[in-house]
């Protein structure tokens, strides 16, 4: 039997995660099954379980390892509203709505998440909690818990509309939905 040094395992663990958030992303966590993400990692069925107890400590782990990824990003934006603004815009452009499996969890998963084990809805909110502290802090600088609630309302505003764009058969009416949610997220900003 062939023994890996555990570097190699901390990378293999972190290969699954990543090809697995795409393909939940893509696919749904429900449609994506364990020899599917394995196949995309490049590994067998049996080496899952070398690194995770179920299926559902993989989404765990996915899920807050998506998020992570996401609030990190945010603060690469440039500081304050100007950046927040950037994140709106391209929260809400076609290139986002267009790529699920490379974009945000939430807008991809958010309806499989409600459903999951407690370990995924934690990992959930965790994670999301880090998402509007990031938008409560450029909205209000200097006092970001007076701006929990409006961050609340912004990121909700961008998740859904985002998803309805993404569920409308009419291209024109797509891109028009993510335009007028670009102004309307703009304009609740203040």
């Amino acid at each position: 039997m062939v023994r890996y040094a555990k570097e190699h395992k901390q990378v293999t663990r972190r290969r699954i995660i990543e090809k697995a958030g795409h393909r939940f992303k893509q696919d749904g966590i429900d449609g994506s099954g364990i020899s599917t993400l394995m196949a995309d990692a490049g590994l067998t069925n049996g080496a899952f379980y070398a690194h995770f107890a179920s299926k559902d400590d993989l989404v765990a782990h996915v899920v807050a390892e998506e998020l992570h990824t996401q609030v990190t990003r945010y603060g690469t934006l440039r500081p304050g509203r100007p950046g927040l603004e950037d994140l709106i815009r391209e929260y809400l452009s076609p290139e986002h709505r267009d790529h699920p499996g490379l974009g945000c969890p939430s807008a991809a998963l958010l309806d499989e998440i409600g459903r999951c084990e407690d370990g995924t809805r934690q990992a959930y909110s965790d994670g999301a909690w880090a998402i509007l502290e990031e938008i409560s802090a450029r909205l209000t600088p200097e006092d970001p818990r007076s701006a929990q609630a409006k961050a609340i309302g912004l990121f909700t505003m961008l998740v859904g509309t985002l998803q309805l764009s993404r569920a409308l058969s009419d291209q024109k009416r797509a891109d028009e939905v993510l335009e007028l949610g670009i102004e309307n997220a703009l304009a609740f900003m203040g």
